[in-house]
């Protein structure tokens, strides 16, 4: 992507259940685009279900970028993500199609929106060893190392934040710098991103989409799905694709019940509330995410959220 060209490119963003891939699909009738995933589950091969990924006709139906492309086994970074979208999004323009960019993960647009810290890349023998370290004496003890380090990083993280602990401790083996000292030190510079947030106005009501979303997701065989990710026998609770939501409560379920937990067993109901309870705090999450952010509201919840999405975006996209 060249940077003296301008850019045609939307973000069209919202908490989980608020219906983003709707008015995607909708768009890509109405005008020549393609979609981008912002979504750090939707890369995982082999977790459709539990991620609602688009199905095998709505991704025939306009092209998809950024899905199945890594599997659960690996790992796929902010600063990857930033990579792999401004390069599809010059491709894409290149076409001469507009790039929209469609999902819930926030960091990923803040990212790309803000620009990536000129920090160290991640080193898998490095992380391998903090692990082994972990293992033997907990996530905690490596929180006390990390504040002898980086004192300014580990008072803001939670003694079991095993995910930002582990980074933040890569960061200073491989640098001899505190990760906090790499904040503002730009590897890469933000792009001019327009960002459109659905938006619900009752909470209520998204609350509701986030049950009978869970609930569709355990009918379509959601849990059969995650027994077949644990007969793999490569993957463990502590990867970030089975840290994912819905997929953690349902690890840790068949870890409890095993082949009892069906529809109507043992640790059943706790399933589906878990599981819902956690979906419900991520778009709660998303949602403080968003209202951080510049963007273009439309209200998720109104009766004619189609209609108003649809024309949200088609003035974001006409030319300046």
């Amino acid at each position: 992507m060249n940077a003296s060209e301008p850019v045609r490119a939307i973000g069209l963003a919202g908490p989980t259940a608020s219906g983003k891939s709707a008015l995607a699909l909708a768009a890509a009738v109405r005008w020549p685009l393609e979609i981008v995933s912002v979504d750090s589950a939707l890369v995982y091969r082999g977790m459709d279900i539990g991620t609602a990924k688009p199905s095998a006709a709505e991704r025939a139906s306009v092209p998809h970028h950024l899905i199945d492309i890594r599997e659960p086994t690996e790992a796929y970074s902010a600063a990857q993500f930033v990579a792999d979208a401004r390069r599809l999004v010059g491709e894409i323009n290149a076409r001469g199609r507009l790039a929209l960019l469609v999902g819930g993960t926030m960091l990923y647009f803040k990212a790309l929106i803000d620009g990536i810290d000129a920090m160290p890349a991640a080193d898998p023998a490095v992380r391998a060893a903090i692990d082994e370290r972990a293992a033997a004496h907990g996530w905690p003890a490596l929180h006390a190392e990390l504040a002898q380090v980086d004192p300014v990083t580990a008072a803001r993280l939670k003694p079991n934040d095993a995910q930002r602990i582990q980074r933040a401790l890569e960061v200073w083996q491989l640098s001899g710098e505190p990760i906090s000292a790499f904040h503002g030190r730009q590897a890469v510079q933000g792009m001019a991103l327009p960002l459109l947030a659905l938006m619900p106005q009752d909470r209520a009501w998204l609350h509701r989409r986030i049950a009978q979303r869970f609930d569709a997701m355990l009918a379509d065989g959601f849990l059969d799905e995650v027994r077949r990710l644990r007969a793999r026998g490569d993957l463990d609770p502590a990867l970030p694709a089975m840290r994912c939501v819905g997929y953690r409560q349902a690890w840790t379920a068949l870890d409890e019940h095993g082949d009892a937990l069906q529809p109507g067993g043992p640790g059943w109901d706790v399933l589906r509330d878990t599981g819902i309870a956690a979906t419900r705090q991520l778009a709660k999450r998303q949602i403080t995410w968003l209202r951080s952010m510049p963007h273009r509201a439309v209200a998720c919840d109104a009766p004619d959220a189609l209609a108003r999405g649809l024309a949200a975006l088609g003035e974001m996209a006409a030319p300046a």
